[in-house]
């Protein structure tokens, strides 16, 4: 039976090799079809490694490369494949290296693969065995068996796990043998570049090997000679290698480089060619680890400036790169050299030595403008001109300035905008697309950083009249948009120049129009007299047919227009419309579907600005064409969509036309399949903004009601906001049959399961008792009301549905006079019924009763009366019981005065000495409420407890603060100077934190009823000596932010900065609750600290650093714990900074930014780790942040991938740290799908020249390759 069995696997191998060689692929099976005895291959390892070799020995070529596949897909499936048999290990890699001889191309990239995963499970003398065996290939004769083997070197190295000794191992093998390899005078060429490319690849993957100090010999001194090789290509790739290399190497060693490679090159007399290698490696180390050239910077900044000026174009490009990648790394340390580097830049982006024309024949390029264009063609064809490349570099320079430097953005706009708008025509066309978007990136700085935009017509200033003054003061004022004004005629007269001719690339005409759309966006409006050479550009664009390679000009050119239309008047474009209407109408019936909606959308923006249409022919063809592509069952998604948001914006701009149709576009609007978002949307337009008839009204609810019964609860919250809206646009009242109907639909809605549609479906059922309450009340009172019970004491209840809770619940009173009698105790005893009593939410049914009971206040005597009975002293009540009588009486005390029932708020007092903690918090919500009543009667009693006994002070403090936030200005006033002093002596007599924060709260409450009082008295008590009096000044005038009003706002504006000098304060919990402010105020009034940002960001950036003096250690038990006192002020900076983000960005210096939030990512603690991943996500998202985070990937990438290594797990690891650790991993995770994102912008931007992303590159390898890590992150980057 065995015999047949062999028999039988034989056989099969043959088959399996004559398909295989009959359909030429080289792929084998990796395991036997299952329908074989599984004990036919029950081989040893050593007879399957053995068979391997003989076939891997075979003089057939497929055969070799099967044999090798085979052992590839062994390794991978069993790496244990060699285990305790050595002499087979021997043999397997000694025929996989002779297979790196063969002659077979095929045949040797397997057999290189085959080492890259035997290189990972071999010996460590094999492993010496395999890097020898290559080496000594690397330096023969023979070229091809050179090139395979400086493959596999690569391809070992880029195998070998980053974790475990086996890498450690391979590096301390082979780096010595690369580095002797290139100290050697006779290795060639092409041995020294697979050298250096396997040197990089190991600093990359393992830079820690190369930080020992006793490493021999050293990377930098052996690689330094190669800077002077006779062959280009190697000096480039040393240059490479050699900045790899400079981040991990010794100290001494980068300083004796600088000094002898680096200085002396930079001289004014010295070599050319050493001048240029010498640049070159500047930019790369500059792009590595700029903080290594810092010190030396002062003179290497002056000799580039010198060396740009030298006779060589290749050195020349060379220094102009080197300024705009110091520019985008160190842009601090180049201020003192940047109007040099400006000028530089000016100088150099008209450098044209071969052009002898002038910019000031504009007018007679106009007239002539083929005739020129042909004369360039022929007079500049030749190719071996390469000054191109010299402007181009100047710009990306000039580029790298206005992404930097968005202070400058005045002095921007006088010297570098009119060289660059001067350089639009440039006769290289890689050239003139630089330009374009270094302007955009001009004008996108402006938009973030040049203020807000003022009118800056002077007809606007002085309403109509225009003074001298006025003229004079508007000369003086010049911002970027006052300068960018000045500029458009020469700016939009080069740039359409450039459109108008039919040459033009489609690739020159979308940046053009990409231009032309930023420029619209910062400065609406400020294209009226250029609109006859725009619609000619338009036109000429839109007639032509889309295709493949011109669909993407379509869509910018109708994505300005649409623009241009919602910016500019009306009337400014209106003549031309007879011109421009023809072709967008074809556009919409193009069959690109990208095209299609952008014209539906630019037709949108065309009559949202025109409205109201009246007499438009073209908007009947416009909705001809909707209504085509609606009726069209195989009309693109994308289309539908945007069909259907033009059909309501015709009926809201354009109704007196629609209103002749016979309403056919809502039949095929009002589908009950597929994807009904957007037809939603569409109805909940036209009810908010066109009066419709009742029938369609009807008809809309009920067709919106049988999209109610699809299951699911997708898109549940937009059906709701159309019910609200059609429910409130009936004429003559919503139909008797209709709440039947609708409320049992909604009933199954009035549930938990969904908060945000729990919300709604209350809202509509108040909207219905409020707008049909004889009809609507049964309904509910039958069918929903028992429902809603359970709900009121829900802990998932909260804002939103909450607000909408007590609307019902108000809406149903007034709807029945009768009913809240039933409410009221229905809604305590559905809270005593409860299963789980401790999770009760008795606050939201305290608040239901007193909503309740405001809006039917007839029943509030006998709800006083019944709650009051449970808070006297006689009371058996349960403790829950008088914890909601309380919180219920404080509900109703809040618009009832009690003071005839003064006995209860004396026993509502008693409970502040109750034993159980609830019933204590109750009774001091029920006091304040109460006391708010009337103030006169109840509050000297709280501020009389609150001074005479100490035990009760803080519940006092939380009734006081009751008082402030429930009463309005008007009844504060006159009892603010009763309350001020006791406040403020209780927050500073009492050394609990809880205290300071009740009696700071109502300070600032109060201090905003009368500013011009309070906050001086605030003001003057900044400087006291007790840290608790200054904590509790800045807490005050933290939660006055809560103020919206504008005089409040001016009060406190000239205030502001003195308040938050106590960042500085001596105290660390006074400099804590500091940062706390200037976070609150950034977050709700930024006017009152943007202009001041300068002063306090330095402050801002010093609380973000460590600080090792507030580290201490604490033994408990036998373990040592590190306590960081200073964690909470570090992680308020961090917090305050990301709202600066959001709200005063265009006031931060990013690349400062950027320099502080590379510390945070290797902070001690967690939390800040987080904290600078979202920082990193938030940057990621503005667009002006990706050039300087490209340029910052690879100086990223170390911190990421520690975090994503994470901690060594030991035997005193438990669960929850397994559980954090992998939390902050997925922290980390999002951070680099972000910077995924930004590598992806700015290789399609053709970024990827400035270098520095290597690491980064590598380490999202290893992360897709990771079995974990990799479905997430590519779940993550979409």
């Amino acid at each position: 039976m065995r015999a047949t069995s062999v028999v039988l696997v034989d056989k099969y191998s043959k088959e399996g090799l004559l398909s295989l060689l009959s359909s030429r692929h080289h792929v084998p099976p990796a395991r036997p079809p299952p329908f074989l005895p599984l004990y036919s291959f029950k081989m040893t390892k050593t007879y399957l490694m053995n068979s391997l070799i003989e076939k891997m020995q075979s003089p057939d070529q497929d055969f070799r490369f099967m044999g090798l596949n085979d052992l590839l897909n062994e390794i991978r499936q069993d790496p244990n494949s060699f285990v305790g048999d050595e002499s087979v290990e021997t043999k397997v890699l000694h025929q996989v290296l002779k297979l790196v001889e063969d002659k077979i191309s095929e045949v040797k990239n397997q057999a290189v693969k085959c080492l890259g995963q035997l290189i990972k499970i071999v010996r460590e003398n094999q492993m010496e065995f395999v890097v020898d065996s290559l080496i000594r290939f690397l330096v023969g004769k023979d070229d091809e068996l050179r090139d395979i083997s400086g493959l596999a070197l690569k391809t070992i190295t880029s195998e070998l796990p980053l974790d475990g000794k086996i890498a450690a191992k391979a590096c301390a093998k082979l780096t010595p043998k690369l580095l002797n390899q290139l100290s050697e005078t006779e290795t060639p060429p092409d041995t020294l570049l697979e050298t250096l490319s396997t040197l990089s690849i190991l600093v990359t993957r393992f830079p820690a090997h190369f930080s020992d100090p006793s490493l021999k010999p050293q990377p930098i001194p052996t690689i330094a000679p190669l800077l002077t090789h006779p062959r280009p290509a190697v000096r480039k790739r040393a240059i490479s290698t050699l900045s790899q290399f400079v981040p991990v190497a010794p100290p001494d060693l980068c300083a004796a480089l600088l000094q002898q490679h680096v200085l002396p090159h930079l001289e004014p007399n010295a070599n050319v060619e050493q001048q240029r290698t010498t640049v070159n490696l500047v930019a790369a180390i500059l792009r590595q680890s700029p903080q290594h050239l810092n010190s030396t910077l002062d003179r290497i900044i002056p000799g580039i400036l010198k060396a740009v000026h030298r006779d060589d174009d290749e050195l020349r490009d060379g220094c102009l790169q080197a300024l705009e990648t110091l520019l985008l790394r160190s842009s601090a340390e180049a201020t003192p050299f940047l109007p040099f580097i400006i000028q530089t830049g000016i100088q150099y982006i008209k450098y044209d030595p071969n052009y002898t024309g002038g910019d000031e024949d504009e007018e007679m390029e106009e007239e002539n403008e083929e005739e020129e264009d042909e004369e360039l063609d022929d007079g500049y064809s030749d190719d071996e001109d390469t000054s191109y490349k010299i402007r181009r570099a100047a710009t990306k320079l000039l580029a790298s300035v206005i992404v930097t430097r968005p202070e400058l953005l005045v002095s921007l706009y006088k010297e570098v905008s009119p060289v660059l708008i001067s350089r639009f025509g440039d006769r290289e066309e890689t050239v003139r697309l630089e330009v374009w978007a270094t302007y955009v990136a001009l004008l996108n700085q402006t938009s973030m950083y040049g203020g807000l935009l003022q009118a800056i017509d002077a007809d606007h200033v002085v309403r109509g009249k225009r003074k001298r003054d006025s003229e004079e003061r508007m000369d003086v004022e010049e911002t970027p948009y006052t300068l960018l004004k000045s500029q458009i005629p020469p700016l939009s007269k080069a740039l359409l120049n450039q459109l108008r001719s039919p040459k033009t690339a489609p690739t020159t005409l979308q940046a053009g129009f990409q231009v032309l759309h930023a420029l619209v966006s910062v400065l609406p409006g400020c294209l009226p007299s250029q609109v006859p050479q725009i619609v000619a550009t338009v036109k000429g664009v839109l007639c032509q047919s889309p295709t493949t390679t011109t669909s993407t000009l379509h869509l910018s050119c109708l994505s300005f227009l649409g623009l241009f239309f919602s910016t500019h008047a009306p009337a400014v474009y209106t003549p031309s419309l007879p011109t421009l209407t023809p072709v967008l109408l074809k556009s919409l019936s193009e069959r690109h579907p990208r095209v299609a909606s952008e014209s539906f959308r630019t037709f949108s923006a065309l009559l949202n600005a025109t409205r109201p249409v009246r007499n438009g022919d073209w908007a009947e063809r416009v909705y001809d064409q909707a209504l085509q592509r609606l009726t069209t069952h195989d009309t693109d998604a994308e289309v539908r969509a945007c069909a259907e948001d033009c059909i309501a914006d015709l009926w809201v701009c354009a109704t007196d036309v629609v209103r002749t149709k016979d309403g056919k576009e809502w039949q095929a609007i009002c589908r009950t399949t597929g994807n009904t978002s957007g037809a939603v949307r569409v109805m909940t337009k036209v009810a908010r903004d066109v009066e419709m008839s009742d029938a369609w009204v009807n008809g809309s609810v009920e067709w919106v009601m049988t999209l109610l019964k699809r299951s699911g609860r997708g898109g549940k919250t937009e059906l709701f906001t159309a019910l609200d809206t059609l429910l409130r646009r009936y004429q003559s009242g919503i139909p008797p049959d209709l709440p039947r109907g609708l409320v049992g639909q909604i009933k199954s809605y009035i549930s938990l399961s969904d908060i945000s549609v729990l919300s709604q479906a209350l809202s509509i059922l108040a909207t219905l008792l409020e707008l049909a309450p004889t009809t609507t009340f049964p309904v509910v009172e039958r069918e929903v009301l028992n429902d809603v019970y359970p709900i009121a004491h829900s802990p998932l209840v909260s804002g939103a549905a909450l607000d909408a809770l007590l609307a019902f619940f108000s809406a149903l009173v007034r709807a029945d006079l009768q009913i809240a009698t039933h409410v009221v105790p229905n809604l305590v005893i559905a809270v005593e019924r409860t299963q789980k009593p401790d999770t009760a939410n008795t606050t939201n049914v305290a608040k239901c009763v007193g909503e309740v009971v405001r809006s039917q206040q007839a029943v509030a005597a006998g709800t006083i009366a019944e709650y009051s009975k449970y808070v006297k002293k006689s009371s058996k009540a349960k403790a829950s019981t008088v914890a909601l009588s309380l919180l219920i009486l404080g509900e109703l005390g809040r618009f009832i005065d009690m003071s005839p029932q003064h006995d209860i708020f004396n026993n509502v007092i008693d409970h502040f000495s109750a034993e159980e903690e609830g019933i204590r918090t109750a009774a001091a919500f029920a006091a304040g409420n109460i006391a708010i009543g009337n103030l006169h009667q109840f509050l000297p009693a709280i501020l009389k407890i609150s001074e005479s006994d100490p035990s009760k002070r803080l519940l006092c403090l939380h009734a006081l603060k009751e008082v402030v936030t429930h009463s309005s200005h008007g009844h504060l006033e006159p009892v603010a100077d009763q309350l001020w002093t006791p406040l403020f002596r209780n927050s500073t007599s009492d050394t609990e934190e809880s205290t300071r924060n009740v009696a700071a709260a109502c300070l600032g409450k109060l201090t905003t009823t009368q500013p011009t009082r309070y906050l001086p008295q605030l003001h003057a008590r900044i400087r006291d000596e007790s840290p608790a009096v200054r904590a509790t000044v800045i807490s005050a005038i933290r939660y006055t932010f809560a103020d919206s009003t504008p005089s409040y706002d001016e009060a406190l504006a000239p205030l502001i900065m003195d308040f938050l000098v106590l960042m500085k304060d001596s105290d660390m919990n006074v400099r804590r609750l500091a940062l706390s402010t200037l976070n609150s105020a950034a977050r709700t009034k930024p006017g009152l600290v943007r202009e001041h940002l300068p002063a306090l960001l330095p402050t801002l950036y010093a609380e973000t650093v460590v600080k090792p003096e507030l580290i201490r250690t604490v033994q408990m038990g036998p373990w040592q714990h590190k306590v960081d006192e200073g964690l909470d002020a570090r992680k308020t900076a961090w917090e305050t900074l990301y709202t600066l983000l959001d709200t005063c960005l265009h006031k931060l210096d990013l690349p400062t930014f950027l320099t502080h939030l590379l510390p945070a990512l290797t902070d001690p603690s967690d939390e800040i780790k987080v904290l600078a991943h979202l920082l990193i996500g938030r940057l990621s998202s503005i667009a002006l942040c990706v050039p300087l985070l490209l340029a910052r990937l690879d100086v990223l990438t170390p911190a990421l991938e520690t975090t994503m290594r994470g901690a060594p797990v030991t035997k005193d690891t438990v669960k929850q740290d397994l559980e954090r650790a992998a939390e902050l991993r997925r922290s980390a995770m999002r951070a680099v799908a972000a910077l995924v994102k930004v590598l992806a912008v700015g290789s399609a931007a053709g970024a990827g020249a400035t270098g520095g992303m290597q690491k980064f590159e590598m380490f999202v390898e290893e992360i897709k390759r990771n079995e974990q890590w990799g479905p997430e992150l590519k779940e993550l980057v979409g």
